[in-house]
């Protein structure tokens, strides 16, 4: 049984909910996972441009500052997305992530793209899954000492809610790990909308795309599903396949989780945050209401049993009933199958425990 460290967000004149950080990461034992002069990343989602429910930029703020006090050298990180959008390569990414509050003079850290300026500086990881043997891990999350994620926990379409295990497999994955959690082929080009500017030719390293009739055409023998012609489309006419079943995503993601924790024994601790609790994820450019009122933060060392206590604890809520919540507003309802029923949610926590990434019965000790 692991232990899971909560406080709500309740505060005073004689603790404010900076000082509450600091008290979960010591509970959660940061003092042990980071010594001296780790190059720690801190895992964190800077949210798309036009959304506003990701973490506070203040709050990764505390989070830098703990870690410097234990004489770490702290930097924020995040990976390139799949799909075409504000955060597709680093430049955008880092530009996305400052306008949202993450610059420097805010959260005191720098930013880094674990995966490279185009998604595709990656290390290949050897896992011991019952689907993957190897994974897609961006090289700078492998190459840090420490990692500290922070999560905003929310309900998501194809994974029912994200949370430490999505932000560990997905979001530390490179482009191509991304493209091979989510489909099982190439991608595509659309002919109607693709205008043979010849673009995606001159960028894909593997000759796996070539002009044919004035219109862009896939080798699905020749693509390494390294998905850069997605973001290099100017016209957005190559597009993934979207064609695994969520069931299996899971597993793969939570596969990909264990992979991006690589040489990270006892060396990682988690703060999820259980705030603005929205029906879909931060990637997108909007947030809908939160489906239940803010519940509080929680910390650990395990990245299973903190996902299933914050799932819990959403569950335990009375849902907002003005919200896109549909149904099990009641304490005790399932809150993220109210929002997305045909999702089985609970695969990601099922599988995670059955690979060894963590153990799905906790203890919820609150501060």
């Amino acid at each position: 049984m692991s232990t899971v460290y909560f406080s709500d967000m309740r505060a005073s004149h004689k603790e404010n909910l900076f000082a509450k950080i600091s008290r979960l990461l010591a509970a959660a034992g940061v003092g042990a996972a980071v010594s001296s002069g780790d190059l720690t990343a801190i895992k964190i989602h800077f949210g798309e441009k036009g959304n506003s429910a990701f973490i506070r930029p203040i709050f990764a703020r505390q989070v830098v500052d703990d870690l410097k006090k234990l004489g770490a050298h702290p930097f924020l990180t995040d990976s390139s997305t799949l799909y075409p959008g504000q955060r597709k390569e680093a430049v955008s990414a880092l530009s996305c992530g400052i306008e949202n509050g993450f610059g420097y003079s805010c959260v005191g850290a720098p930013l880094i793209i674990s995966d490279g300026l185009r998604g595709v500086t990656e290390t290949e990881v050897a896992v011991a899954g019952e689907i993957l043997s190897r994974v897609f891990i961006g090289t700078e999350i492998i190459e840090a000492d420490a990692l500290v994620c922070m999560t905003h926990f929310k309900c998501h379409e194809l994974t029912g809610f994200g949370g430490a295990i999505k932000n560990l497999g997905m979001g530390c994955a490179s482009r191509k790990g991304k493209l091979v959690q989510h489909s099982t082929v190439a991608p595509k080009v659309s002919a109607k909308n693709c205008t043979g500017c010849g673009i995606c030719p001159r960028s894909c390293a593997h000759d796996a795309i070539i002009l044919t009739d004035g219109k862009a055409l896939i080798d699905p023998e020749k693509c390494a599903g390294c998905s850069r012609c997605i973001t290099v489309c100017p016209v957005k006419a190559i597009n993934i396949q979207w064609n695994e079943a969520a069931d299996m995503t899971m597993r793969k993601m939570a596969e990909y989780a264990l992979g991006s924790l690589t040489g990270k024994s006892g060396k990682a601790v988690y703060l999820n945050f259980i705030t603005q609790v929205s029906p879909a994820c931060d990637c997108y450019g909007h947030n809908d209401a939160p489906i239940v009122n803010d519940i509080g933060i929680c910390a650990s060392s395990d990245p299973v049993a903190i996902d299933q206590a914050c799932a819990d604890l959403v569950n335990q809520a009375h849902g907002n009933e003005n919200s896109a919540l549909k149904t099990g507003h009641e304490p005790g309802g399932d809150k993220f199958r109210g929002c997305w029923p045909e999702i089985p949610w609970e695969v990601q926590l099922e599988h995670g425990e059955k690979i060894g990434l963590g153990s799905r019965e906790y203890e919820l000790v609150k501060l």
